[in-house]
């Protein structure tokens, strides 16, 4: 083994992060727009790795690390780590979901504010010299009942941001049901979540159990017409049920911050053609995955990664 720590950095990180390594005795091999194949050549003496979405931590790459012992996940989708793999190899695994959180949340909500007052879609009406009050007459998020999937970090954040609107929320969890306080319904399975909510929201990691978790019979399970929020995975949101409930009018808007697939050049035609159709809509907005994306979450993700990382080895 190496006497050297060496530390591959694939992914977008705070400075402070990469000196408080360093100060831990670390050497930063620094390689944010890495790609698999390179990851293959640099990874064999690495004691850890920093990544995000960019590499596949899977079977073959961790084998070719010889000497790793742990993976930072800037973030929260460990969905890029083989982590029952790496568990076998002895190889720590640590996220970051507290770092971003907060990012998701406002986001989330920001994206809910544009879409119900019809800011973006003005806005954009306005810049074509075209001016409607009427047509643009938005709704207030006061009074609806909001249901969350999905309680850890990013949705305990989404339901602070919603408090002060006065909306009522109901949280779902399969895992997490006792971090929900008590001024948040807790929902046992989905049935209240299908019969009341006039919003629904994921923050769920993306896994077999959760892909498409959001599909056609999700759809039809909704009692009242909704407005669906995905900045969780873009895989969890079946966008054929999606696209059908927007036809149909069940789904009455959507604010998407991930897709299926991603970037825009990975999607097939069809799957474009899509995208295309519902970004047309005046009740869509969607951005490019950017919900955990603000300056002040990379310093938080970083710092939390530091933590983790320097108190366990």
């Amino acid at each position: 083994m190496s006497d050297t720590r060496k530390v591959l950095i694939a992914a977008p990180v705070h400075a402070a992060l990469t000196e408080g390594l360093a100060a831990h005795g670390y050497e930063c091999v620094m390689h944010e727009q890495i790609s698999q194949d390179i990851a293959y050549e640099l990874i064999g003496d690495c004691v850890g790795v920093i990544t995000s979405t960019r590499l596949q931590l899977d079977k073959g790459l961790l084998d070719a690390a010889k000497e790793l012992q742990w993976i930072g996940r800037m973030g929260s989708g460990m969905e890029v780590i083989d982590l029952e793999y790496a568990e076998s190899k002895g190889i720590m695994c640590f996220s970051s979901p507290e770092g971003n959180s907060n990012a998701v949340g406002e986001h989330a909500l920001g994206m809910l504010l544009s879409l119900i007052r019809r800011i973006t879609w003005s806005h954009n009406e306005i810049g074509r010299g075209i001016w409607r009050r009427e047509e643009n007459r938005g709704i207030e998020i006061e009074g609806k009942t909001v249901g969350i999937i999905g309680f850890g970090h990013a949705g305990s954040s989404f339901a602070k941001k919603l408090q002060g609107f006065d909306a009522r929320i109901l949280a779902y969890d399969k895992y997490q049901p006792e971090v929900i306080p008590s001024n948040i319904i807790k929902c046992n399975d989905l049935s209240p979540i299908f019969s009341e909510a006039d919003i629904i929201s994921f923050h769920v990691p993306l896994a077999a159990e959760t892909k498409h978790y959001f599909n056609s019979e999700f759809v039809a399970m909704m009692r009242k017409p909704f407005i669906l929020i995905n900045t969780s995975r873009g895989s969890v949101v079946d966008t054929m049920a999606l696209y059908a409930g927007m036809q149909s009018g069940k789904i009455t808007g959507a604010c998407l911050d991930v897709f299926e697939k991603e970037p825009i050049a990975a999607m097939s035609a069809g799957m474009r053609g899509i995208m295309d159709e519902l970004n047309a809509l005046p009740n869509v907005v969607l951005t490019p995955h950017i919900a955990g994306y603000t300056h002040e979450a990379l310093f938080k993700m970083s710092r939390v990664l530091l933590d983790k990382i320097t108190r366990h080895f």
